[in-house]
């Protein structure tokens, strides 16, 4: 990046007149239309509530308080969320409200703020953590993402995210062009995870009154076993035990659901088989795989998958 460059890009962080946010760099001018996100300059939220369906460490008893935002810079053709993930969705907030939104989950008894999909309204969330923080946020805060991810941007969010909560979805550059449009997936996504893991460190536990192991700190990369693609799995979980080891935890997924409109690919239109996860799930177990959450049972006949038509606590601070 040359100096002009940079200049640019510093000027254009807040007012999204030139958005570089995400590895798209689509440099929309936001506060007129749309990047490719699907999303303006002004910050959305569709849903806020406390979540029971996150890792046991992130959801605990009491909830993960959850804050979805509408839009999403990857736009996976499986998304779960794909009810949200084109944009245009959800109710605007000023940062004040977006403040207050986080301290009334901390009130309610949110075990953190679980920003999900926050990618291209970082600036709007940097200011509304520092208010909220300011005002007694104590609780930690995930930041829960696709992956897909520009250092730069990560570290704006230096100092105020405690817990990384990112997929990794593909090794292969030929599956992440073919099922979300990104044949850099794989580059974007395994630098943003050493940025992560820079920043907050190794796995970091409380113990609550209950008996419950929190985490308070450090990183857990999700990886959603697909249907058909075993071998892709086992480079990615290869690929974070080797680089990492157990400075982070690797949660690996058997929820896949096959979308309502199957893409090309006819794979796609199947769920993933209790073989394919125990194959890969043996796999991390034989590379000695220690820090890891599986999934049991029938995980793919469940729904993970909110009710988008109940606004949740955003209603308290429209």
């Amino acid at each position: 990046m040359t100096k002009d460059e940079k200049t640019v890009e510093i000027k254009d962080w807040k007012d999204g007149k030139n958005c570089a946010l995400c590895p798209r760099q689509c440099h929309a001018n936001r506060q007129h239309g749309r990047g490719y996100c699907g999303e303006g300059h002004e910050v959305r939220v569709v849903r806020a509530s406390l979540h029971m369906w996150e890792e046991p460490c992130i959801s605990g008893q009491s909830g993960s308080g959850t804050v979805f935002f509408p839009g999403c810079p990857l736009g996976c053709v499986f998304c779960q969320n794909r009810e949200i993930a084109q944009g245009g969705g959800g109710h605007v907030l000023t940062t004040a409200q977006l403040s207050r939104l986080f301290l009334i989950l901390q009130e309610r008894g949110a075990a953190n703020i679980n920003l999900v999909t926050p990618t291209h309204f970082v600036p709007q969330i940097v200011e509304a953590l520092l208010l909220s923080k300011a005002a007694g946020l104590r609780v930690p805060v995930v930041y829960n993402t696709s992956g897909y991810e520009r250092v730069e941007t990560l570290r704006r969010l230096e100092g105020l995210v405690d817990i990384y909560l990112p997929d990794l979805k593909y090794y292969s550059s030929e599956l992440s062009a073919r099922y979300s449009n990104a044949r850099d997936y794989f580059l974007y996504a395994s630098r943003a995870v050493a940025e992560m893991v820079r920043q907050v460190g190794g796995p970091c536990f409380d113990r609550t009154w209950n008996g419950e192991q929190m985490m308070r700190r450090g990183v857990i990369v999700r990886h959603l076993v697909l249907p058909g693609h075993v071998r892709d799995s086992r480079e990615v979980i290869k690929y974070l035990y080797d680089t990492y080891k157990d400075d982070i935890f690797i949660s690996i997924m058997s929820q896949y659901t096959p979308p309502a409109k199957p893409a090309d690919d006819p794979v796609l239109g199947r769920r993933v088989t209790p073989r394919e996860y125990e194959r890969v799930v043996d796999y991390a177990i034989g590379l000695g795989v220690e820090n890891a959450f599986i999934q049991e049972g029938d995980t793919a006949g469940e729904s993970f998958i909110p009710d988008f038509d109940e606004i949740g606590y955003v209603k308290e601070v429209l």
